[in-house]
């Protein structure tokens, strides 16, 4: 019992709360962009999701470093730095979800039969964005955002 209050403490900390409002904000980006672009400007499903990912991106690159991560980049340099490992992080788990979106649309939408192809399409987003979101996580707190207080001096 006292090994699961501890593991709560630890997982229940700001910056992990902070990355989960931040991270409902930043998928409610993703996700309402790419739907606005498939169901009201017919956009094809892939590139709706594409889209959707670049603008949610961008907006979670300043929440995470004022916000959640609270950077401490403080030269133009090593702020350049932080966001070209940002974005590299982002890259990656971009293609992780156009990959999932596209196995799941065109893969297993067959599995959708009873919903609608907008609402199939909703569902499919929801399921990648999750595994992103915690991919996400890692990636910025481990690479893109480490604290930079804490260097090692040689």
């Amino acid at each position: 019992m006292e090994n699961l209050k501890e593991l709560i403490k630890k997982v229940c900390n700001r910056e992990v709360i902070s990355y989960l409002i931040f991270g409902v904000l930043t998928t409610l980006v993703n996700i309402i962009i790419s739907y606005i672009l498939k169901a009201f400007l017919h956009i094809e499903e892939n590139i709706a999701s594409t889209i959707g990912i670049i603008a949610s991106i961008l907006f979670a690159y300043f929440t995470n470093r004022k916000w959640v991560f609270k950077s401490y980049a403080n030269t133009a340099k090593e702020k350049w730095i932080e966001f070209g490992k940002f974005i590299l992080g982002r890259s990656f788990t971009m293609v992780v979800e156009i990959v999932g979106v596209f196995l799941l649309v065109d893969v297993i939408h067959s599995f959708y039969g009873m919903f609608s192809d907008n609402i199939a399409f909703l569902i499919n987003k929801c399921i990648i964005t999750v595994i992103v979101i915690i991919l996400n996580f890692f990636i910025s707190k481990f690479f893109a955002f480490k604290d930079l207080s804490k260097k090692e001096t040689k």
